[in-house]
């Protein structure tokens, strides 16, 4: 077993870049106040481009990343493609994309197959609403159970696409049915399944849930999102979580996020990934490496144009 802090590359495996100025994502815009996990998040409405990246990433070494669609206009969802591709272009990163593609659209196939003409595109979300509580389960589903929406998530894997799923824990049992169901499909389970709730029944159920999706084999997880509103980032809060994910899915199914700059609202770059190394300091260095940076590599293909320690200096003397 090794007690060594991990020091090596690191793969972030989800973030995001944006320009509210420039660009409209309708929850960024001025005025705009939707409710937040992590409340009020009016100081993330500003620029956040590569050279802000690399500032907040500071010394941990952040060799490439993973984008993932930022809730851009709906109506213009290849028009956050070419924005981002253009940014890759332009600074190196990120590395593969997640891009946006609402599976309940009525041309939602067609999107898909544009989608996937990009060279950087490896996964597509839709986040599937749904109940927004245990109590709500029965009453509603999600749109992971709507026809019409499984028709085109049926069409991921002829793509060559993966899925990232963004739903709370209450409703992962709809997503044991899609992996199931579609089992050449890898679905990437964003955030952890938002473990917010930290009472003894909320990390009960939350357990309980992760550890039946974990018995499907084409089901990853991110581990990321753990921020709790009010409360700075720490391995003491989140590290019980951080472990039974690796227990559950084990460190071949798991992989480090930043989740940046949504989650600078509990904490800094460093608060989070110092965390992250912490907790799993006495893992083997091999699975040290998975989940911090081949995981992602090999889950996203991410293309092997990993930035030099003199280029992130440059971007962080840009911020």
């Amino acid at each position: 077993m090794s007690e060594a802090v991990y020091n090596g590359p690191i793969v972030d495996a989800h973030h995001h870049f944006w320009d509210p100025q420039a660009n409209y994502h309708p929850w960024l815009a001025e005025g705009a106040n939707i409710p937040f996990r992590y409340g009020d998040y009016s100081a993330i409405k500003r620029r956040y481009l590569p050279p802000e990246y690399f500032a907040d990433a500071g010394e941990h070494n952040v060799v490439q990343t993973v984008y993932v669609e930022t809730e851009w206009d709906p109506t213009d969802p290849i028009g956050e493609t070419r924005f981002i591709e253009q940014i890759a272009a332009r600074y190196g990163v990120p590395n593969a994309v997640v891009a946006q593609a609402w599976l309940d659209h009525p041309e939602a196939t067609s999107l898909l197959a544009e989608q996937a003409l990009f060279s950087s595109v490896r996964s597509v979300r839709h986040k599937p609403g749904g109940p927004t509580s245990p109590e709500q389960v029965g009453e509603l589903r999600t749109l992971m159970s709507d026809e019409h929406w499984r028709r085109s998530y049926a069409t991921l894997h002829e793509l060559g696409l993966r899925f990232d799923l963004q739903t709370p824990w209450w409703n992962l049992p709809e997503a044991e049915w899609l992996a199931r169901d579609f089992p050449q499909t890898t679905l990437i389970l964003n955030h952890a399944g938002l473990p917010s709730d930290r009472s003894v029944e909320g990390l009960a159920g939350w357990h309980a849930a992760m550890s039946r999706l974990a018995e499907q084999p084409n089901v990853v997880v991110k581990i990321s999102g753990l921020g709790l509103p009010g409360r700075r980032w720490s391995a003491a809060d989140n590290a019980w979580i951080v472990r039974e994910i690796i227990a559950m899915f084990g460190a071949e199914r798991a992989m480090f996020a930043s989740n940046f700059p949504v989650d600078s609202l509990c904490g800094s770059f460093d608060d989070i990934y110092s965390g992250f190394k912490h907790i799993v300091r006495d893992l083997p260095r091999a699975d040290q490496e998975r989940l911090f940076y081949s995981n992602a590599q090999r889950i996203y293909r991410c293309e092997p144009c990993a930035l030099a320690r003199p280029r992130q200096e440059q971007m962080r003397s840009q911020a």
